[in-house]
């Protein structure tokens, strides 16, 4: 992993990008910057627009404890289910080593593994897919097309995906959002969107029948390009699932911390 600088950007980049993506789903919605913890919830069904993170530098365990338990407090007064973030090398040694234990104490389940990524690798030569042709969403079909493709790929009813997305001005204008179709049919996309100096890669997803194919990264490489050449941004940052940790090194991305993604335990 890379040093405590490049990681504390990673959660910067957490926090700002979903500040927008929060306010944009719902204008009311609980955005706050509390000590130690940034709360970026729009309590509505697609699970990825309900977020908690911490954000302390350094945390040692009694510390992290503490914090865990006020995150934990703040998800059970929501509606609607969501994740905590936790950057990994944010937390002391001492912290990181008993974060699994100290998230029981507070009432929160381990849901998944991410890994933090950031690059200076802009621009990137203009990209193609012999099988695909990209599209930019920017009528609300595609938008809904897009917001299937995540409820597909992560497993997410396909109401719960159109309730993140539905609607949205900002994704069909402010957000460099593409869809890869194969033979008309969309099966993979990728967004980009500017936050604080950087491309933020989002909601990156495949049909699961359409996988290992090279898709998901030529239409990331896509996004990428096209929100480069709008903004003029040379360093993208993203937060990776297990499942797509692969495909981002191969464009040009760096690890720089570890996450674990916590739910209320049920």
């Amino acid at each position: 992993m890379a040093d405590l600088a490049a990681s504390v950007e990673s959660m910067e980049q957490l926090a700002v990008a979903w500040r927008a993506m929060v306010l944009d789903r719902d204008a009311g919605a609980d955005v706050r910057d509390l000590p130690g913890i940034a709360v970026r919830w729009a309590d509505c069904g697609f699970a990825f627009w309900n977020c908690v993170t911490l954000t302390d530098v350094g945390a040692d365990a009694l510390l992290a404890e503490r914090r865990l338990a006020e995150a934990a407090e703040i998800m059970r007064a929501k509606r609607q289910p969501g994740f905590l973030w936790v950057f990994e090398d944010l937390l002391d040694e001492e912290a990181l080593a008993s974060l699994d234990a100290a998230a029981e104490r507070a009432g929160l389940a381990y849901a998944f593994p991410g890994t933090g990524m950031a690059g200076d690798l802009l621009p990137l030569p203009e990209p193609a897919h012999p099988e695909l042709e990209f599209v930019r969403v920017s009528e609300e079909e595609q938008l809904l097309a897009y917001a299937d493709l995540n409820s597909r790929a992560y497993g997410f009813p396909p109401e719960a995906g159109r309730d993140g997305l539905a609607g949205s001005s900002l994704w069909r204008s402010g957000v460099h959002a593409y869809l890869g179709l194969r033979r008309g049919e969309p099966v993979t996309c990728a967004a980009t969107v500017e936050a604080a100096g950087r491309l933020f890669v989002v909601l990156v997803a495949t049909d699961p029948r359409w996988e290992r194919r090279g898709y998901g990264e030529a239409v990331t490489r896509k996004a990428l390009y096209e929100g480069a050449r709008a903004t003029g941004l040379t360093r993208a940052t993203l937060h990776a699932t297990a499942a797509g940790a692969p495909v981002y090194p191969r464009i040009g991305f760096e690890p720089n911390s570890a996450m674990r993604f916590y739910g209320l335990r049920g």
